[in-house]
């Protein structure tokens, strides 16, 4: 049995699928096995996964959804077939650091209390890597109001800790913020979560990244919101919270970019 096992959705990224593959296959921890989950892809990405299968049979499975299902879904189909102790993500279009699962699964051996640990991020375009998240290290309730405490694609968790709140919620209305909701559940059922501060993923935020916030993601961020609120016992006025991610969808999209850049960007140094 494999210690961890990866999960990655993948939809028409046939360009970008080989660097995030070979991201996986360059891990200083090797004892993983790939679970690629086609979600109804209309360019060569079937082609692409298919090949490194071919190439690595005893480590990459690829299965496929019958039509476009959304991520949600996608990932518990990858689920189903998680035979690791632990699980892990990885986006078909981003890339992370060699010792990412080395240094991730550490932290999990270190912390028996926690079952969730992500990491901070950088964000690159076609011009070059322009930003970074910041994390809190250990995430409380309250730090859920202001929004997911945690980065999803970066992650890594127990996978009975995942199988235990049911995976994700297959349902519309968490497309886009299924991972906020599965950290919500894992927080009402008493788990613990924790971030490494070392951006050890980098994810790919374009232009097409721009075009795939669409304005009922928004609303769907809200209702997480207030699903926290609810299940987390956070104080009524968190509520409120809820209007923001509305209200910025609701900025024209020149606006928006500029704002998303401003909050995210980096100095060349990397400050």
């Amino acid at each position: 049995m494999p210690r961890i096992s990866v999960l990655m959705g993948i939809y028409n990224c046939a360009d970008t699928l080989p660097e995030a593959i070979d991201c996986i296959l360059a891990q200083t921890f090797t004892d993983w096995e790939l679970i690629l989950c086609d979600d109804g892809s209309v360019d060569d990405t079937v082609s692409v996964a298919e090949e490194y299968r071919k190439q690595y049979p005893n480590q990459i499975i690829l299965i496929k959804n019958d039509k476009n299902m959304g991520l949600n879904y996608t990932l518990n189909h990858c689920l189903s077939h998680a035979r690791g102790e632990f699980v892990a993500r990885m986006d078909g279009d981003d890339r992370c650091d060699p010792t990412r699962f080395e240094k991730e699964l550490q932290a999990l051996e270190n912390h028996p209390d926690i079952a969730l640990v992500s990491t901070e991020m950088t964000y690159f375009d076609e011009t070059g890597t322009w930003g970074r998240s910041h994390a809190k290290a250990f995430p409380q309730v309250r730090d859920f109001i202001s929004g997911s405490p945690f980065c999803h694609a970066p992650c890594m968790m127990r996978r009975e800790a995942l199988r235990s709140v049911g995976g994700y919620t297959d349902d519309i209305k968490y497309l886009r913020v299924e991972d906020y909701e599965l950290w919500v559940k894992l927080y009402a059922a008493g788990y613990l979560g924790m971030n490494l501060l070392e951006p050890l993923y980098h994810m790919r935020d374009d232009r097409d990244a721009y075009a795939r916030r669409k304005f009922r993601y928004r609303i769907n961020e809200a209702r997480v919101i207030c699903k926290a609120v609810r299940l987390l016992k956070l104080p009524v006025w968190a509520y409120g919270r809820a209007l923001r991610p509305i209200l910025v969808g609701l900025l024209p999209a020149g606006i928006y970019k500029i704002l998303h850049k401003s909050n995210r960007e980096v100095k060349k140094n990397g400050a």
